[in-house]
């Protein structure tokens, strides 16, 4: 009787789970419909309080109550549909990626709350603007979108200001204890050149930004190796000196340039095939250019004097060299370079990197222009010369 007792509360209990399930497969698309209206509602009056925010205080405070009651809305939708389309395996991969991404920003709060408050409003919105963008309504549409982009920016910008946050230590030395940062830097930025700059880049005030779009958009399909990858970065930087120039200031701007220079650097002395080796030496002479002229070139203030004074050299020299570009292009290339080379030995100098092999590299350089001459030192044995070692100094 006791096995027979057991058997059938097991039956009754399977019975009662495929029940339960039959259920609630039914149910979920009622909650879809349900979920869907509340959103409508709360997005509907949300828009209206956007609209009419910038009129006075109180307007401005029934627009952030009405941000609040519509995130609330999306994160219910979440947590009430996704998640039990999961759960009774009736989700598209879509919506299986989208719960994947949901707890992945979800775990970042006890560890990285100021980050998870960011990164949990971005996705929900990401997570709503397609919904909008199927409707076909054009007018929601165009007033959502916004409503959308200005939200975004600012989002954005808090995110990479608490990046900014945990690098700045009133230095502009790249740190590798943080190499993780400079990762979530650049992924941010290229998450956000990505997805939003393309929805606004027709905006006049962005015409310099565009054409550096238009660059970045090569290294956009297709897969990169890591001269690429360093190219595109540099890429990125470039703009954010013009779209994030608060949230990511000139101090830690400075630190994700010399963290491409050295990986640049490492990339031109380890590389083994010439034609690669080349192309990577272009790269980096196009990095040195890029984070003297586009970035310390704007430097105001300067901690080390010295410093500031050697910058302030380099700069005139190259200023000069510059007036050659519409005499004789050729020349001016060449000098331009031989100043990069010669810089860049000076700045490695002390660098905790061994760079030999990249300074061996840069004196054969300067020897092909002439600049450097090879000296070769030789020992006798049994009155034979054999070369010892070749070196180069400056003509």
């Amino acid at each position: 009787m006791e096995e027979r007792s057991l058997r059938v509360v097991g039956t009754d209990k399977t019975f009662f789970n495929k029940l339960t399930n039959t259920l609630t497969k039914l149910l979920i698309p009622t909650q879809i419909g349900i979920n869907g209206m509340r959103i409508s509602m709360k997005r509907n009056a949300l828009i209206k309080a956007y609209e009419v925010s910038e009129e006075n205080e109180d307007t401005n405070k029934k627009y952030e109550d009405s941000y609040t009651a519509y995130l609330e809305a999306l994160d219910k939708y979440v947590l009430d549909t996704i998640y039990k389309k999961v759960k009774n395996e009736t989700a598209s991969k879509v919506e299986s990626l989208a719960l994947s991404q949901y707890y992945g920003i979800v775990q970042l709060k006890q560890t990285e709350y100021v980050e998870y408050k960011y990164r949990k409003q971005k996705y929900l919105l990401e997570l709503d603007k397609e919904t909008v963008m199927n409707s076909g309504k054009q007018k929601m549409i165009e007033k959502y979108q916004n409503f959308y982009l200005e939200k975004q920016d600012s989002l954005y910008k808090g995110i990479l200001k608490n990046y900014s946050v945990k690098l700045a230590d009133n230095t502009d030395v790249y740190d590798s204890s943080k190499e993780y940062i400079y990762v979530k830097i650049f992924d941010t930025l290229e998450d956000y050149i990505k997805n939003i700059l393309p929805l606004k880049i027709n905006d006049p005030k962005l015409e310099k930004v565009a054409k550096e779009y238009e660059k970045y958009e090569r290294f956009s399909v297709g897969k990169l190796d890591t001269r690429d990858n360093i190219e595109k970065n540099m890429i990125l930087l470039g703009i954010s000196r013009n779209l994030f120039t608060h949230s990511l200031p000139l101090v830690v701007a400075s630190q994700c340039y010399m963290k491409l220079l050295k990986d640049a650097r490492c990339l031109v002395q380890d590389t083994k095939i010439a034609a690669k080796r080349e192309k990577a030496y272009t790269m980096l002479l196009n990095l040195i250019e890029d984070y003297n002229i586009k970035l310390l070139a704007t430097k105001v203030y300067w901690d080390n004097a010295k410093e500031r004074e050697q910058f302030k050299r380099f700069h005139e020299k190259y200023k000069e060299i510059e007036k050659l570009k519409e005499i004789d292009f050729i020349e001016y290339v060449k000098q331009k370079e031989i100043l990069f080379i010669k810089e860049d030995i000076k700045k490695i100098q002390n660098e905790k990197t061994d760079y030999s092999r990249l300074v061996k590299y840069y004196k054969r350089k300067l020897v092909d222009y002439g600049v450097m001459k090879e000296i070769r030192d030789f020992k006798t044995i049994n009155s034979k010369y054999i070369k010892r070692k070749l070196s180069s100094v400056e003509v």
